[in-house]
């Protein structure tokens, strides 16, 4: 499996970086993780195949307010016409893109799509009915996607949220979403190979809303015994401030520490071998 990051912001796009969205490719399968401001053009500059699914971690603008863009962009490659007279059709050949969202996402995002419809072309205002195939996950659901597996965990934020596991034959990724300091996050990243994991605050959420601090990544990583940790979500556009994260991270952790870079791919780590 191959990672690019297509955003890395906590809260809105900054400095010409998108808020959070990063793109989980293996030989038969693409995967795109949450969809904040800024990635839908991201992830039309990038994407060399069509999506195989999209999962959403959780209801915040800042990972999930290009799924009405995105989905617009799916269901117009399913549009046709014989002829420049002809009106819209679907091409059934072209098949939906599952969308994986938290429970009750589905209707607030129809909601969405409805505020803004176009009158003369009612099949454009079924972005979410024809672009996607929505499923809604329960926590502790593990799902199929082409050749990789999805477990999806709750983890702790203001909003629920669940952090997902993908793998493949060879490799794994844990993506957190939005989460505060969590057993519940070393569980699920236990042996992964990459850990991608937010990294919004200088020190320890005492706050109850539920960020991780670079430390906090870094103890969960070592905790989980990953092969390597990635920040993101970053509260600021300043890559100063991206490294400074990046060094106190690797304090506690001492496998490698990178931070997301949009639009640079990353290969996912194998599992770390444990020696006998």
């Amino acid at each position: 499996m191959h990672l690019t990051p297509l955003g890395c912001l906590a809260g809105m796009p900054a400095g010409g970086l998108a808020s959070s969205g990063y793109l989980v490719e293996s030989s038969q399968t693409s995967v795109l993780l949450d969809a904040g401001p800024g990635i839908a053009t991201r992830l039309s500059a990038l994407q060399t195949r069509r999506l195989s699914a999209v999962f959403v971690s959780h209801e915040h603008t800042d990972h999930i307010l290009d799924l009405l863009v995105i989905g617009k962009r799916l269901l117009a490659d399913r549009l046709v016409r014989e002829d420049e007279n002809a009106p819209l059709c679907l091409d059934e050949s072209v098949p939906r893109v599952p969308l994986l969202l938290p429970r009750g996402a589905t209707a607030k995002l129809h909601t969405l799509a409805s505020l803004y419809p176009v009158a003369t072309h009612p099949l454009l205002d079924q972005a979410f009915e024809l672009g996607f195939e929505t499923h809604e996950y329960e926590p502790g659901e593990t799902l199929a996607v082409g050749d990789l597996s999805l477990r999806i965990e709750q983890l702790r934020h203001v909003a629920p949220n669940c952090g997902v596991r993908l793998a493949d034959a060879h490799s794994s990724l844990v993506y957190t979403g939005d989460t505060g300091v969590t057993d519940e996050l070393v569980d699920l990243a236990s042996g992964a190979g990459t850990l991608l994991a937010e990294s919004t605050l200088r020190d320890t959420d005492t706050s109850g809303h539920g960020h991780l601090s670079s430390s906090d990544a870094a103890r969960a990583a070592d905790d989980a015994g990953v092969t390597e940790l990635v920040l993101t979500h970053f509260s600021s556009p300043d890559p100063v401030q991206h490294r400074w994260h990046r060094d106190r991270a690797a304090s506690v952790f001492d496998g490698p520490v990178g931070i997301a870079r949009p639009g640079i791919s990353h290969p996912v780590a194998a599992p770390r071998k444990v020696l006998a």
